[in-house]
């Protein structure tokens, strides 16, 4: 709801700021058919996938499980808009329908980090990064949350100036309007909560190296520090050993990866650094009370939309 919302206030506010319209939108679902958020909130569209004007842009957003959102109809949809050379943005998973659609096929895109390593498993051959928003071409895809809105006064600054754009800003009191060079998740030590450099320097090693862990000791002497201090380091500011702490990572990706792509829990196994999938299955049920088979299960028991 918050980039649906932040994808459209700005351009109201741009109007109001304006004295005149600068911007207009229609709202489209499949069918014109009522949608109800996973918030509760019900929005009803006033079209639903009818041919557009050639001189209209495409936004779509997407929330959960955006793989069985992404319908035929949906895709279909795209394609044919997209032929007509019209601009599309994808807000938050939205990128997986555009990518579902080959509209993002050798270009820069960025998703809500949450889903990253899904849609990398599905759409390799797209560059994805880590960015606020990207803007390639006619293609836009953002985040998620309140990168809508950094998209939304940039489009705004291009087009009517970065003047506008700011006065949007202040009346969204968004005291800071992000680029396409900000990253979308917060730094190492804002996340844990501790500002100890050799400690983010690990952390950074563990996060981009989850599909072949590095040992302890390999990761200790990489920063100048024995595996004895790196074990006190973690125990005093985190609470958990280097391993744990590690194991926690791979397996959180794990559940991503079960979650959002239709991989073999095989697969997910090996694409987080596991060697068997009964060691899997048996790391994955200490930690989340539950089997990889039974948390894959349960994706197609959710209704939230």
């Amino acid at each position: 709801m918050i980039s649906f919302a932040g994808a459209i206030e700005p351009f109201r506010i741009a109007n109001r700021m304006a004295g005149r319209t600068l911007y207009r939108w229609r709202l489209a679902a499949e069918g014109g058919e009522e949608v109800t958020c996973s918030n509760g909130t019900r929005i009803r569209p006033d079209i639903g996938f009818e041919p557009l004007g050639r001189d209209e842009m495409v936004i779509i957003c997407g929330g959960l499980d955006v793989q069985s959102e992404t319908t035929r109809g949906l895709v279909a949809w795209l394609r044919r808009e997209a032929r007509k050379g019209l601009a599309m943005a994808g807000l938050c998973t939205a990128a997986h329908a555009l990518a579902k659609a080959g509209l993002l096929d050798g270009r820069r895109a960025t998703i809500h980090w949450e889903n990253q390593d899904g849609f990398l498993e599905d759409f390799p051959e797209i560059e994805l990064t880590r960015s606020v928003f990207v803007i390639d071409g006619n293609r836009m895809t953002t985040a998620g949350g309140t990168a809508s809105i950094d998209l939304a006064l940039t489009l705004i600054a291009r087009t009517h100036g970065q003047d506008l754009a700011n006065a949007v800003a202040d009346q969204l009191v968004y005291s800071s309007i992000r680029t396409d060079q900000d990253t979308q998740r917060l730094s190492i030590p804002t996340r844990i909560g501790v500002r100890h450099p050799k400690l983010s320097q690990v952390i950074q090693v563990m996060e981009k190296n989850l599909e072949d862990p590095i040992s302890p000791a390999t990761l200790a002497r990489d920063v100048g520090m024995s595996t004895r201090q790196l074990e006190r380091l973690f125990r005093r500011y985190l609470n958990r050993s280097p391993k744990r702490y590690y194991m926690e990572l791979r397996l959180s990706k794990a559940r991503n990866l079960l979650m959002q792509t239709d991989m073999s829990v095989i697969n997910v196994a090996l694409a987080c650094g596991f060697a068997s999938p009964s060691h899997f299955s048996k790391c994955y049920r200490a930690h989340y009370d539950t089997t990889p088979y039974r948390e894959r299960g349960s994706r197609s028991g959710r209704t939230e939309a």
